[in-house]
Formats: C-alpha cells, sequence, structure tokens
C-alpha cells in the first residue's frame, strides 16, 4: 500500500481548504456531513469534527474538503491539519465505513447531449465522474483511465475528454451519431453503475505534477495576464463546460494585443470555435479590457 500524501489546495470560498491526496480515498461517492452525528458513516470525518473550527466535511474522489467557522484563519491551523489527515490514511483505518447495502442506493442515469462541435456528443451522468479535466487523444494517453481505455475498444471512439459529470466523446466520420449514440450510453451506465474505476491512482500523481508546474508558470503571469485569465474563468469557462469542452488561457503578445486560448473536449476543432471566439470572446475582451485585446486565436488541446 502506497503512503499517503496530502496537498494543500484553497478554494475561492476563503472559508473552504481542499486537503487533495495522492491515491482515490473513495472511488464512485461523495459526502458531505454537517456535524459530527452526520459524520458516523466516516471514522475521518468524526475525528476532524473534534477540531472546534471544523463547520463541514466534504469526502470525495481525491479529497478531504472542511469549511471552517471564522474563529481561526486557513493559514494558522491548515499545516496541522494537513498533518491529523495523511496521519489518518496511513494509518490504514477506514476512511468510510458504511457499505453500499446501508447507503441508500441512487440508480445512475446517463443521457446523451449533442454539442456545437457535430463530431462530439456529451454523456452527462447524475453523479461526479472527476475531479478536475482529463483528456485524451488516443488509447496510449488513457492508459492510467480504464473508462477511456474502454471506450477507446469502440472503433469509431477517436478522443475521450472526462471532467465534472460528464465524458465527451469525439468520433470518427465513419459512422453517424444517431447510430451509436444509444451503444455509447449503455456502455457508459452500466459501467458507472458496477462501481468500475474511472482512473486509476497514477493518474493523480500526473495531475499533481502537472499543477505544480501551473502554479510555477502563474507565478510568471502578468497582472494583465490573470485580468485576462479571471474573465475567461467567470464569463467563458462555463459556457464552454456546458458544451462539453474546455478553454484555456496560453499567452497574450502584447506587440498584437493578440490573446492565444488552448481549446480541449467538444471546443477542439469544432466548426463554430471560430465564430465563437470573433463574435463572442474576443468581443468580450475587446469591451471589458477597453481597446488593450484586439484578437483572440485559438490553439485545438
Amino acid at each position: 500500500m502506497s503512503q499517503f500524501n496530502i496537498t494543500i489546495q484553497p478554494t475561492n470560498n476563503e472559508n473552504i481548504v481542499k486537503f487533495v491526496a495522492n491515491s482515490f480515498l473513495t472511488r464512485s461517492q461523495s459526502y458531505e456531513f454537517k456535524n459530527i452525528d452526520e459524520a458516523k458513516p466516516s471514522p475521518l470525518a468524526q475525528e476532524l469534527f473534534h477540531l472546534p473550527f471544523v463547520k463541514t466535511v466534504y469526502v470525495s474522489q481525491n479529497f478531504i474538503a472542511i469549511e471552517r467557522y471564522n474563529i481561526v484563519s486557513w493559514e494558522d491551523v491548515q499545516d496541522e491539519v494537513s498533518e491529523a489527515i495523511t496521519t489518518y490514511l496511513n494509518s490504514g483505518k477506514e476512511i468510510v465505513t458504511e457499505t453500499e447495502s446501508d447507503t441508500k442506493k441512487v440508480p445512475v442515469t446517463v443521457y446523451a447531449e449533442s454539442t456545437p462541435n457535430p463530431n462530439v456528443m456529451k454523456f452527462v451522468a447524475n453523479k461526479a465522474l472527476a475531479d478536475g479535466i482529463f483528456e485524451f487523444k488516443n488509447i496510449e494517453d488513457a492508459a492510467d483511465s480504464p473508462l477511456a481505455t474502454e471506450l477507446f475498444s469502440f472503433p469509431f471512439v477517436n478522443e475521450v475528454f472526462i471532467s465534472a459529470n460528464y465524458v465527451s466523446i469525439t468520433k470518427y466520420n465513419v459512422v453517424e451519431w444517431q447510430e451509436v449514440s444509444m451503444q455509447l450510453r449503455d456502455f457508459i451506465t452500466r459501467y458507472i453503475s458496477e462501481g468500475k474505476a474511472v482512473f486509476n491512482d497514477a493518474i493523480l500523481q500526473r495531475k499533481g505534477n502537472n499543477e505544480e508546474n501551473t502554479v510555477s508558470e502563474k507565478e510568471d503571469l502578468s497582472d494583465f495576464d490573470k485580468e485576462i485569465i479571471s474573465i475567461l474563468d467567470e464569463y467563458v469557462k462555463p459556457a464552454v463546460a456546458s458544451d462539453g469542452g474546455h478553454i484555456a488561457f496560453d499567452s497574450f503578445n502584447e506587440d498584437t494585443k493578440t490573446v492565444r486560448v488552448i481549446l480541449q473536449g467538444a471546443c477542439s476543432g469544432c466548426p463554430s470555435s471560430t465564430v465563437t471566439l470573433k463574435n463572442g470572446i474576443e468581443t468580450m475582451l475587446k469591451e471589458m479590457l477597453q481597446g488593450r485585446v484586439q484578437a483572440v486565436e485559438a490553439i485545438n488541446g
């Protein structure tokens, strides 16, 4: 059994901090506990509630998120909490003791949703599948995702993108969606219902390394770069995610006043993405940044 390591990750809510593990804590279910009595299914959460500042505990795929009362600041206590969680996890004690038979089972449902990209279909589940964004261009990329690996066994699957509670699949032009969407929906529903792993632990290590690189890259960003990212995060990303894709800031060229963005998932290679960039994102950045941006260019992820 590998040793657990914990990374402290702030969130957009100053009262909540995520303690991210390098291994999965729960495969197919997330938990929210608002007090020590509710936390009976989780000995770890119960221990955390003995800390007087703990208001809510969330146990999810590979992290524990804690909401604090305003009697302390996270800077004063987060290292101590991280150490306590690490010690608990490495003791081998159970994180959640409630068995599937004890838990009120919610049937897994998956529905297919078209996207602006005619080659991409989004399959949306009624439960979380991923904390983060995972894109697989081929079966070699998918080595640490059993779900993506099995999806690539379908000869018409070109790319797989997994985020939040959905899987976006890019097909080859050898088939039409009406011929295969039901088959894929049934497969994904059955896969999730059987409690199979969406990812292996190794993918968390890779993701952790990527996030460390991203943090170091962010330190090199200018204040104007950060302003652009803030606008993309608040106004663009939610709409793009609803279409089964993802957009990320790449760079800003001060000489040409051009923003470069990376498109992933359904947005990558989408015929309408150029229109979206020009009529939507570019116009928004021009107006909100008062002419400091003149153009937006896309790179397919």
